[in-house]
């Protein structure tokens, strides 16, 4: 397939700025697209290949790719951090209407890449993101990577009544999350939800996903919007049209012990993985859903294996 130029896009602009003096997090940048600022995280700058650009999962950020950067110095890695999460700006709205992500990705494309296609590594719910993408622009992604996902439950018709009721009434609450006294507490309960995380990383997964705010409080660097559970409905028909658009090869790297194993059959599974022209799949052993948490060196590994030239 030919490769369709982008070039400049009027949309998109950019800043440099240094956020953080760890070399562990790379260099920060900061990228407008579509009126909002966007937060990029650089690793391995001027190294040889395509970029790769990394896609975190909800409520995680950026800066969570930095165990698997960390494994992987000869690729340049860039990690965004999605609207409302992170040191990205939030929207602004009542709701994260997904098809924003996808759009956004768009964006982040034509800055990092405008003029070669690249290599795409999703996790969650932004191997969702990445999925779409790769859908709708097949000529921009030479090889795609969806980790741990693509098994959200399809949703029926007769559930929107009740999600729109939930959404309208949800409106009128205040929303807020909850704080933690510091960063030591907040490691407590990321281990709570992911126990296969030592102690040390588990901390500097709790100092990339939160912050200190004006009464010494950690919070998340999350819009609290994003605990609201949206009027619209999943339907996987509408991803697989899109799925059958991908021509990039794709690897489906997946955790062993991930919860997500409950949300779909794996007659489901299969048909939605057989959308994918060229899809082959690796099992991670020993971790849960935050793959790239538990075992970076071996999601590392995969990840060169799959993306080498």
């Amino acid at each position: 397939m030919g490769l369709r130029s982008h070039g400049p896009d009027p949309r998109v602009s950019g800043r440099r700025v240094v956020l953080s003096g760890n070399a562990a997090l790379g260099r920060s940048e900061t990228i407008t697209v579509r009126g909002l600022k966007l937060h990029l995280r650089h690793w391995g700058e001027g190294s040889a290949g395509p970029p790769v650009v990394l896609c975190h999962g909800f409520l995680d950020v950026g800066a969570s790719w930095q165990f698997v950067a960390a494994h992987w110095p000869g690729r340049h890695l860039i990690a965004p951090d999605w609207r409302g999460f992170g040191l990205s700006d939030w929207s602004g709205n009542d709701n994260y209407w997904f098809p924003d992500y996808v759009a956004d990705l768009d964006g982040i494309a034509k800055h990092v890449s405008p003029d070669a296609p690249f290599d795409l590594v999703g996790h969650s719910m932004g191997a969702q993101a990445a999925s779409l993408f790769a859908g709708a622009r097949p000529e921009r992604v030479r090889k795609l990577v969806l980790m741990d996902d693509l098994s959200v439950p399809d949703m029926e018709p007769t559930l929107f009544p009740d999600k729109l009721t939930g959404w309208l009434d949800a409106l009128e609450k205040p929303r807020h999350d909850k704080t933690y006294d510091d960063f030591e507490h907040l490691a407590k309960r990321v281990v709570v939800y992911n126990s296969k995380l030592p102690a040390d990383r588990a901390l500097a997964v709790a100092k990339a996903w939160g912050r200190v705010n004006d009464d010494g409080r950690v919070e998340l660097l999350a819009d609290p919007v994003h605990r609201l559970r949206g009027p619209s409905l999943f339907r996987v028909a509408e991803s697989m049209a899109v799925w059958r658009k991908v021509t990039a090869p794709t690897l489906f790297l997946d955790a062993a012990d991930s919860f997500t194993d409950k949300f779909v059959g794996a007659e489901d599974m299969a048909e939605r993985w057989a959308c994918f022209a060229d899809g082959r799949r690796v099992i991670i052993p020993d971790c849960g859903h935050m793959l790239h948490h538990d075992q970076p060196e071996a999601v590392a590994e995969a990840l060169q294996d799959f993306l080498v030239d």
